[in-house]
């Protein structure tokens, strides 16, 4: 009889550990460990919470920046992003404090800031208006504002020539909404026309401001973190303002990314001052360079409206996976999931691990997730009220305390980093090389 095929095998090779088994073989590395710096890894990031809205009818700005106290301890806060493991920073300089006026510019703070980012090591994805303007631009409902801003975009470009990743305008639909529906925020409107035009304002902002990084960074990566979010009405039959409020989450997007919009959407905005040639410039084409799509999520995205028409959270009904599938299969960007945390510092850690595993998943399940950002660093201030008064209540989301004292959720993080950190972009991303090559094809097929 015949030996046993494994008994040759054994002869000739050994019983296991064959050489070659170390190149993804039984034996190869399973990405666990701390990011290397490797373009191929996974982006594991987080932030530094920055807003500056207006409140009081401008009267009254909020900068978290200086609430937080990271003016003056931007070293050791960015100290703490290296001490976690991170090498990834969604970071903001503050664009109403530096552009003084078109053509005037303020750089001190954000030379300093830059220099240590730089100086660690830190790859920040710069981000370039986070819900407030300068006070001389007064709000959203000014129309110069794209042409400005354009102006402030291309300014930092070209003074920060090292910096290749980009978020132009933070959350662009939470910003008019707040802005010009909700009431809360600049310029505290409560109107659809304000809205529209908001929207306008905004998405082209970004849109030339893009346009500006790339002349001078043509291998730009935008990350355009915006809001995934979601209404459930818990009546028989939907109600036809929530069913366009569930529409209108996708209108920034549609409009950046030049895709076709719904018809019932498209009504709305030329009932309420988009006109057809503003239409058409939105859908000449999207921006240039990489476009990732990032996809923020707190539970209290989703809401649950009551027949009475009272509100509670809907946390996890959907979730990170299934809204951002929904993006995803809208607009086919690779995607990063650019915000997340909790206000209960006792469900801190469960709600980083579930998270996670909605980021495996979607993984196993096709979409190509680039990155994840806990947001942020350090605790926040008012946001249980969206900033809109001035309270002083910290909420306790952050990686890190305000005394700069490590969170349960951040030793949590580095667990996830350790465990998972040399993950790559995508499943088997050695194959690809990552090139500072200038993005140029638009193909879709």
């Amino acid at each position: 009889m015949a030996q046993n095929f494994l008994k040759h095998i054994q002869k000739k090779f050994g019983d296991g550990s064959y050489e070659g088994d170390q190149h993804g073989g039984a034996g190869g590395r399973d990405g666990s460990g701390m990011p290397t710096k490797s373009p191929r890894n996974f982006m594991f990031a987080t932030g530094i919470e920055c807003s500056y809205p207006t409140i009081g009818h401008g009267k009254i700005r909020r900068d978290l920046l200086e609430e937080t106290d990271h003016y003056n301890r931007y070293k050791e806060d960015l100290g703490l992003v290296k001490d976690m493991g991170l090498n990834v920073l969604r970071y903001n300089l503050p664009y109403y404090k530096i552009q003084k006026a078109p053509g005037k510019y303020d750089w001190e703070f954000a030379d300093a800031a830059m220099a240590e980012i730089k100086r660690l090591g830190i790859t920040p994805i710069l981000d370039l208006m986070h819900f407030g303007v300068p006070d001389w631009l007064e709000n959203f409902q000014n129309p110069e504002l794209p042409v400005h801003f354009a102006e402030y975009c291309g300014a930092v470009a070209q003074r920060y020539p090292w910096v290749r990743f980009y978020t132009p305008v933070n959350e662009i639909y939470v910003t008019a909404r707040a802005s010009a529906k909700d009431g809360i925020w600049n310029e505290q409107l409560k109107s659809d026309k304000g809205f529209v035009t908001a929207m306008k304002h905004l998405v082209a902002a970004s849109i030339m401001g893009n346009q500006q990084i790339a002349k001078y960074r043509p291998d730009c990566v935008i990350v355009q973190s915006e809001s995934a979010e979601y209404i459930h009405e818990m009546r028989a039959v939907e109600s036809d303002a929530t069913r366009l409020t569930n529409k209108l989450r996708f209108l920034s997007l549609d409009l950046l990314y030049a895709h076709t919009i719904d018809a019932e959407v498209l009504l709305y905005c030329l009932d309420n001052g988009m006109t057809r040639e503003e239409l058409k410039w939105f859908m000449a084409g999207e921006p240039p360079g990489y476009q990732i799509m990032g996809n923020d999520y707190y539970g209290r995205n989703e809401k649950i409206i009551k027949p009475n028409g009272d509100l509670c959270s809907a946390e996890d009904v959907l979730g990170w996976y299934t809204m951002t599938k929904q993006y995803y299969e809208r607009y086919r960007k690779p995607v990063f999931h650019t915000e997340t945390n909790t206000f209960n510092a006792l469900d801190a850690e469960c709600w980083l691990w579930k998270q996670w595993v909605n980021v495996t998943r979607i993984r196993q399940d096709g979409v190509p997730v680039v990155g994840f950002t806990w947001y942020s660093l350090l605790d926040q201030i008012d946001w249980d009220i969206s900033l809109a008064e001035k309270r002083g209540f910290v909420n306790p989301c952050g990686l890190y305390d305000l005394n700069r004292k490590i969170r349960p959720v951040g030793e949590s993080y580095k667990m996830l980093l350790q465990e998972f950190g040399q993950i790559t972009m995508v499943p088997h991303g050695e194959i690809f090389q990552v090139t500072k090559r200038p993005a140029e094809l638009k193909v879709e097929v």
